[in-house]
């Protein structure tokens, strides 16, 4: 199988092109190929066995070209955090919904695409399911989420009406192995209520249900929330980046106790997900943050 990795040389993408790239070398065959648009960045990746192609998602014969020959699709690029609200939209939903037309054309017909548990929008009052309809709102709703909402919709929408054999990961917040998402966690939780939680998810899990989701039969169609088992609170994120607490934090009131707040039943039960690093805690005390 010749799988195609967008947004390899991201956060989550050059840590989990490694990963899949260890895997493949013990399956007799296997290929990964990276889509970047600095030949230069993919170079950790070449020297590892990964074909190169160079080009921008956005460019269609780019992606064609990228394409040629492949059997499935990774899609872990993203915009957010910094760019203008029209590169979210490009880049988050109409540049996946483009890649997987390109694939059913080029007949990759497995596509994975990476998402976000703030594409749930505002909580339930319960642990949210992949199942539930996205609600716009919550504190960090915005053109990203709403995007990949609107992504994760349009791809299942190729899965009924052309076949496209999709799986949808939902990340929550991603952190570890050097990572600065755990400190920049503080951009918005010095100004949480102490309590109010975080739902996380370890690099090394990302990595793992990504690729339960890439070999899986049997998944086509199905969304899954990749998430530990463990939300920490805002108290807990300012021990953990070693800040003190901000005064008054303790009493203020969370209006959304249940905002990203996900159940990882599904993909433990369907895929037989269990999370290596069960907190944040355990990361920590294994020396992974």
């Amino acid at each position: 199988m010749l799988t195609l990795v967008t947004g390899s040389t991201g956060e989550v993408g050059r840590r989990f092109v490694p990963r899949l790239l260890q895997r493949v070398t013990v399956r007799t065959g296997d290929t990964v190929r990276v889509l970047v648009r600095d030949e230069e960045r993919a170079a950790p990746f070449a020297a590892l066995g990964a074909e190169v192609a160079v080009g921008d998602l956005r460019d269609g014969a780019s992606v064609r070209k990228a394409l040629s020959g492949a059997d499935a699709v990774v899609n872990i690029a993203a915009a957010f955090r910094g760019v203008p609200d029209e590169e979210a939209w490009e880049v988050n939903r109409d540049a996946a919904l483009a890649l997987g037309r390109a694939a059913l054309d080029a007949g990759a017909l497995r596509f994975v695409q990476v998402s976000t548990n703030l594409a749930y929008g505002a909580g339930r009052g319960r642990p949210l399911l992949e199942d539930d309809a996205t609600v716009p709102g919550g504190s960090l709703w915005g053109a990203y989420p709403a995007a990949k909402a609107e992504a994760g919709a349009g791809l299942l929408a190729l899965h009924r009406e052309r076949g496209l054999d999709v799986r949808i990961g939902s990340l929550s917040f991603v952190y570890g192995e050097g990572d600065p998402h755990l400190a920049q966690s503080l951009m918005w939780a010095k100004d949480w209520a102490a309590h109010k939680r975080l739902q996380m998810v370890h690099h090394a899990d990302v990595a793992q249900g990504l690729m339960r989701l890439l070999y899986a039969p049997g998944a086509a169609g199905r969304m899954y929330n990749i998430a530990d088992d463990a939300p920490v609170s805002a108290a807990e994120l300012h021990l953990l980046n070693g800040v003190p607490l901000p005064e008054g934090a303790s009493e203020r009131d969370d209006p959304d106790p249940w905002h990203g707040m996900v159940s990882n039943l599904r993909i433990r039960e369907e895929l037989g997900f269990r999370p290596l690093y069960p907190s944040v805690w355990t990361a920590r005390d294994a020396g992974a943050l």
